[in-house]
């Protein structure tokens, strides 16, 4: 049985283990080696079932671990070609001969497909996926500052989502930690989803058949669950979509505590 497993998920770190107790992929790196590790048991893993890593962008909130990884295993890395670029010349990860591109997903040592697209974020060349396997397919997509046709083409038809809700708008706005200039980089085309954005495409995700919405990337600062659930709870319910009845939703953890979604 596939599990979702978030290990962990704020502005500060952010890590997701697709596959099963066997195999899988692990989506970012934004935490400690240890912490990895240790999140990944909690759930029920062994840390050699990670076949794979696939990375979204070269921010430090999803790439802490990488350097202690390509040090002390053989873990495929894959990431777009100008995000492989950035790792490399910021030496955020040991060139041991398995760095690839995502080009060359299509031969990845996993039994399932692996798709990725570009998401509209503030970095070198930031990315999406989505996992394919028998009747599944799975989509993991933060760091975006709106919705692009690329983005809603390839994760409509996804039976479960991973999706960024990064801020509540009125959060953000009364936020007086932060300067103008972040405030604009986050709710720019370029910065974060804010609540009501995602709110708003998983209505769109669950009209298409998503059955599992995850929430994932809150910022610590500018967000809580209970107002990332109630904005999309509200947006749906308009939309005559009642949650447990046409879809469940999740918040993913800050820190993993064990708990996965059956996909």
């Amino acid at each position: 049985m596939a599990r979702l497993l978030p290990i962990c998920s704020s502005s500060k770190g952010n890590s997701v283990f697709i596959g099963d107790t066997r195999r899988g992929v692990l989506v970012d790196a934004g935490c400690s080696f240890k912490a990895l590790k240790c999140g990944l048991a909690l759930g029920d893993i062994p840390f050699d079932a990670v076949k794979l890593i696939v990375v979204t962008h070269e921010h430090s909130d999803h790439i802490k671990a990488l350097l202690q990884i390509t040090k002390h295993t053989d873990i495929p890395i894959y990431a777009s070609a100008g995000t492989m670029k950035e790792l490399v010349r910021g030496g955020y990860v040991l060139d041991n001969g398995n760095l690839h591109e995502c080009s060359e997903l299509s031969s990845a040592p996993i039994d399932m497909d692996i798709n990725w697209f570009h998401t509209p974020h503030d970095s070198a060349e930031s990315v999406g996926y989505t996992f394919s396997w028998s009747e599944h397919k799975i989509a993991c997509c933060t760091d975006l500052g709106h919705v692009t046709d690329e983005v809603r083409t390839n994760l409509l038809g996804s039976d479960s989502v991973y999706i960024e809700a990064n801020y509540e708008p009125y959060l953000l706005k009364s936020n007086f930690k932060y300067p103008p200039f972040l405030k604009e980089r986050i709710s720019s085309g370029t910065g974060h989803l804010s609540n009501n954005d995602s709110a708003d495409f998983c209505a769109e995700l669950v009209q298409s058949g998503a059955r599992n919405i995850i929430l994932g990337h809150l910022s610590q600062e500018n967000n809580t669950p209970s107002d990332a659930m109630k904005a999309v709870k509200e947006r749906l319910l308009s939309n005559g979509m009642q949650t447990e009845i046409d879809y469940t939703l999740n918040i993913a953890p800050v820190v993993n505590t064990g708990k996965y979604i059956i996909v």
